[in-house]
This record gives structure tokens, C-alpha cells and sequence, in this order.
């Protein structure tokens, strides 16, 4: 990474600049509470930087959650990465070495909204430009999560409703997404595949959720030729 490409990564960064912010500090502000130092606020977001895994992690070790407890509700609130990665594979596939690594490590919901929203500039490397971006939001969140534990020990006030902070964030992203994107088919498929099992199985995160993303992740593959096809024709355009 060089100054020209964050100064290119920075502007599509921002939205996720105000969210992580606000969510880190009430993470942070969390983790105080439950009496962990800011150190493990810090390490937990510089090794885990899973936003609302982590949010889990709070009262799963709070309480001395048993290990497997602990790793099946982590895997099942974080399923839907497999979505992410399979999304993503057209786009990383060339990228080499540690930096393919981190940008799957980096891959937060968040990173991965702008990372398939956003293209770089034709004057700064692809890769740097999207290690740019998934560095850029994992310091965010870095910082914001460090001045929550060190302000929540020293004082304490009532952050109830914060949260909502990154529902508004999600907002923000998708409604770019929108106005910016020629196809909007997975937007639709994203909607129904969700409402569907929310609707038969109800708001129960843990029994909506797989079903979702098997409807998720199958539709996606199912159109996927759909999604491909304006690309394809677009290079044989280009190439006449």
C-alpha cells in the first residue's frame, strides 16, 4: 500500500468510518463492563475482528461459557461469510500470498459490502486498493473499540439504542450499492431469501438463519450465468 491508494480507498471508507466508530466504542464500552481490561479489547479486535461476534463473545465469556457453546453460536452467527467467500472468489483469485490471507480474515460484512460495491481507480493497483480498504476498516474499528474500554472505565453511562448504529450503517452501504449497481437481482434475491424463512420459522437468528443461506447461496449459483452474462457481453464489445 502507498499514499496514492489509501487516498483512493479512504473517500468509500467513511460510511464504515462513522459506524465502526460508534459500534466500537459500545464494544469497548461492553467489554469494560465485564470487567476486561483494554488490552483484550484491543487484542480481540486486532486478532478476531468479528464486530457482532465479538459483541457475543462479551457475555459468552462473561458468563464462563463452555468452549463448544461458544464455537457452535460462533459458527452459526458467522455462516453467512460462506456467502461472502464464495462471492469473492472471481474477484481475489489473483491475489497472492499474505495479502489473499488478510483480506479473508478482513472480510467484516461492512468491508465485504464495499469491496463488491466499489471499483478502484484505473491509476492504483486493484489489490492494494482493496487492501487498502479492508486495512482502513479494521483500524476503525480497532480504534473505536480501544476509546470505548478506555472511556468505559472511567465512566459509565447508559448506551442503550447505540447499537442501532450499525443497522444504519448497513443502510447506508446497500442504498449505494443500489443507486450504483446496473443488476439489482441479488438485492431482490437477498430480500426473499431472508423474509422466506423468517416468515416460517420466525426471528430466531439460530433457526432462520441456515435456511437462509442455503436459499442464499443456492439462488446465487442458480444466477450466477445471469449476473455474468452484461460482462461477458461488455468484453466481447470492447474486444470487436
Amino acid at each position: 500500500m502507498n499514499r496514492k491508494t489509501l487516498a483512493a480507498a479512504f473517500p468509500h471508507t467513511i460510511p464504515v468510518l462513522m459506524g465502526y466508530l460508534s459500534i466500537g466504542i459500545v464494544y469497548g464500552w461492553m467489554m469494560s463492563a465485564a470487567g476486561f481490561a483494554p488490552f483484550w479489547t484491543a487484542a480481540a479486535s486486532v486478532f478476531v475482528f468479528a464486530g457482532s461476534g465479538q459483541m457475543l463473545g462479551v457475555d459468552l465469556l462473561s458468563r464462563a461459557a463452555p468452549l463448544a457453546d461458544i464455537a457452535f453460536l460462533t459458527l452459526i452467527l458467522n455462516f453467512r461469510h460462506l456467502v461472502y467467500g464464495l462471492s469473492m472468489l472471481e474477484k481475489f483469485h489473483d491475489v497472492k500470498g499474505l495479502k489473499k490471507f488478510y483480506l479473508i480474515f478482513a472480510l467484516s460484512d461492512e468491508t465485504y459490502a464495499l469491496l463488491s460495491g466499489v471499483q478502484p481507480p484505473e491509476e492504483v493497483d486493484p489489490h492494494g486498493f482493496y487492501l487498502s480498504i479492508a486495512a482502513l476498516d479494521q483500524i476503525y474499528w480497532i480504534v473505536g473499540s480501544v476509546a470505548g474500554a478506555v472511556a468505559g472505565a472511567l465512566v459509565t453511562i447508559n448506551t442503550e439504542g447505540i447499537d442501532f448504529a450499525m443497522t444504519a450503517l448497513f443502510l447506508v452501504i446497500a442504498t449505494e450499492q443500489w443507486l450504483s449497481g446496473k443488476q439489482h437481482l441479488p438485492a431482490f434475491l437477498g430480500l426473499g431469501g431472508t423474509l422466506l424463512p423468517l416468515l416460517i420459522f420466525g426471528p430466531d437468528g439460530a433457526t432462520f438463519l441456515i435456511p437462509a443461506l442455503v436459499i442464499l447461496v443456492g439462488g446465487l449459483l442458480l444466477i450466477r450465468p445471469v449476473l455474468e452474462k452484461p460482462e461477458r457481453l461488455e468484453e466481447r464489445g470492447e474486444s470487436l
